[in-house]
C-alpha cells in the first residue's frame, strides 16, 4: 500500500513530523510518500492563506497520485478535502477529520487543542455535523515552528492545555489539532486524564481501512469528479486531473 501524505504548508520540518508519526502507526508494508507545498503560506493561519493552499494541495497530489493508494491531508484545517475527494480516483482522509471521528468512538464529547485559528476548527467541526459534541477549543501560545525546534516546552503547554479542557468542559477525548503535533499523544498521554488522539495517527489507521475496502469512485453526486471544464494557467498535471472525468 502506497498513502500520501501531503502537507501544503511550505514547511519541510513540519512535513517530516507527521511523515515520522505515520511511519509510526503504519502496517509491515505501507510505504508513506511525504509532499510538501511548493508555494504559500510556511504556516496556514487564515482563510486567504487557506484558499492559497488548497491550490498548492490540488497541484502537488495532482503530480504524484499516480501510483497511490490514498492520500492523507497533513493539514489541520482539512485544506482541499472536498475538492480532493471530487477529482481524486483513491480515498481521501482529512486528519482532523479522522482525528474527531476516531475521538466519537472514544467519548461522548471532545475537546481541540491547536495552533491556530480557533474559528476555523469550529467550521470543521460544523461540517461534519458535530457541532453538538464539541466541549471546546483551546490554542497554545506557541507556533507549530516551536513544535519542532523546543518540542519539550510545547509538550508541557499542549498538556496544560488539554488537562485544563477537560477540567473545564468535561471533554472526554482530546483531539491535538496540529500538523506540529503529531505523535504527542505518545510522550504525555500520562499527563492528561483522558484518552488524546493526533489526526496522522487515526488518518493513517482510517486510510488504510479505506483503501482495503476498495470503495468504487462516485459517479453521481456532489463528490463525483465534475468533468471537463475549460481552464488557464494551471500546471500541466492539475488540467490534466481536472480533465480525467470527461
Amino acid at each position: 500500500m502506497r498513502l500520501l501524505v501531503a502537507n501544503p504548508n511550505t514547511t519541510p520540518q513540519v512535513t517530516e513530523l507527521c511523515a515520522t508519526a505515520a511511519r509510526a502507526v503504519a502496517s509491515p508494508g505501507t510505504e508513506i510518500l511525504p509532499l510538501t507545498g511548493r508555494f504559500g503560506a510556511q504556516i496556514i493561519n487564515s482563510r486567504a492563506e487557506n484558499a492559497i493552499a488548497g491550490h498548492a494541495m490540488l497541484e502537488m497530489l495532482a503530480e504524484n497520485v499516480a501510483g497511490a493508494d490514498g492520500v492523507l491531508l497533513a493539514v489541520s484545517y482539512d485544506t482541499g478535502l472536498l475538492a480532493a475527494r471530487e477529482v481524486l480516483p483513491v480515498p481521501v482522509v482529512g486528519m482532523t477529520e479522522a482525528g474527531i471521528a476516531a475521538a466519537c468512538l472514544l467519548g461522548t464529547r471532545f475537546g481541540l487543542v491547536t495552533f491556530g485559528t480557533p474559528f476555523i476548527y469550529q467550521e470543521l467541526v460544523a461540517q461534519q455535523g458535530l457541532t453538538g459534541r464539541l466541549a471546546g477549543i483551546r490554542a497554545i501560545t506557541a507556533s507549530p515552528k516551536d513544535a519542532y525546534a523546543d518540542p519539550a516546552t510545547v509538550d508541557a503547554k499542549v498538556a496544560d492545555a488539554a488537562s485544563a479542557l477537560v477540567a473545564e468542559t468535561g471533554a472526554e477525548v482530546v483531539v491535538l489539532c496540529g500538523a506540529a503535533m503529531a505523535g504527542m499523544p505518545a510522550r504525555i498521554r500520562d499527563a492528561v486524564p483522558v484518552p488524546m488522539l493526533d489526526g496522522i495517527a487515526a488518518g493513517i489507521g482510517l486510510l488504510e481501512m479505506l483503501v482495503r475496502l476498495k470503495p468504487a469512485k462516485a459517479r453521481t453526486g456532489s463528490l463525483a469528479h465534475p468533468g471537463q471544464r475549460p481552464t488557464q494557467g494551471l500546471s500541466p498535471a492539475l488540467a490534466a486531473l481536472l480533465a480525467a472525468g470527461a
